[in-house]
């Protein structure tokens, strides 16, 4: 009889080994700044660790064609192959709008708010804030070749917004989907974790109207269109796994691929024109 194994005994010790990780780093780093860096490496680190090698994952500033830029993002998700170039200055990577697969606000607690533009939000609005800081930017898009084969841009892909913590205090659930519901339109959150409470994903119901051919509208439509159908949460003892299997869904059978980068719009900023034929 061949051995087996018992795969959720398996993905427990996952769940530990991580929670215990986040766990000390809440306790012992006392410095507010030095908890919030600590906890967003350990999640960045956990991710490099068990995505496809074909996903990077970085705290960033994401930018466009015009030079317009997001805010900065705890966790980036994105993609190397068809978005060639990520600048670095001053330990600050710059990502291209194009090759943003996912973006994340890391917290220590789903529940608690801070100080934005004027007036205190909850943590939840203030990353659906984030999120939307990304999704506004100018994406473009380009054909490529593929195996001697010519394809037109392809349409812009959807970017997976959520945010992500150690703990949640917020006691009734009805009040934490409250706050989850309050984030819409580009604002809006799709996933998230809290370790020791749950992962949830919000799902949506609307699609995209393939009849628009300005794919910039396309993708804002669908975003400020989409209607919130239900919230749903998994059990606290495999919420990190939970996460990770939704997020792999979303990356590989949601998005797939992001369009190519048109990198005659960023040359534009140089006062030099590529040359589009060889």
């Amino acid at each position: 009889m061949a051995n087996k194994i018992i795969l959720k005994d398996l993905f427990s010790g996952l769940q530990n080994q991580m929670s215990a990780q986040l766990s000390t780093n809440r306790e012992f780093i006392m410095h507010p700044g030095s908890k919030g860096d600590s906890l967003e490496d350990t999640w960045i680190e956990w991710l490099r660790k068990y995505l496809p090698n074909r996903y990077c994952v970085d705290k960033a500033i994401i930018i466009d064609c015009t030079g317009q830029l997001s805010d900065q993002i705890d966790l980036v998700i994105y993609d190397q192959q068809y978005t060639p170039f990520v600048l670095t200055q001053n330990g600050i990577h710059y990502i291209p709008a194009e090759g943003v697969y996912a973006v994340f606000e890391v917290k220590p607690d789903l529940n608690g708010s801070i100080f934005s533009n004027g007036s205190n939000i909850s943590y939840i609005e203030y990353a659906g804030r984030k999120i939307e800081s990304v999704r506004r930017l100018k994406r473009t898009t380009t054909s490529i070749i593929d195996r001697g084969k010519k394809y037109d841009p392809r349409p812009l892909t959807k970017i997976v917004g959520g945010i992500l913590a150690s703990t949640n205090s917020i006691k009734k659930k009805e009040t934490l989907e409250a706050h989850l519901k309050v984030a819409v339109g580009l604002k809006g959150i799709d996933m998230g974790c809290a370790v020791d409470y749950g992962a949830f994903f919000l799902d949506h119901s609307g699609d995209e109207d393939v009849k628009i051919l300005d794919y910039a509208q396309r993708i804002n439509d669908y975003y400020r269109n989409r209607i919130l159908s239900n919230i749903e949460f998994s059990e606290a003892d495999v919420s990190l796994v939970s996460f990770f299997f939704q997020l792999l869904r979303y990356l590989q059978q949601s998005i797939g691929t992001v369009a190519a980068i048109d990198l005659a719009e960023y040359s534009k900023s140089m006062k030099f024109e590529i040359d589009e034929e060889l």
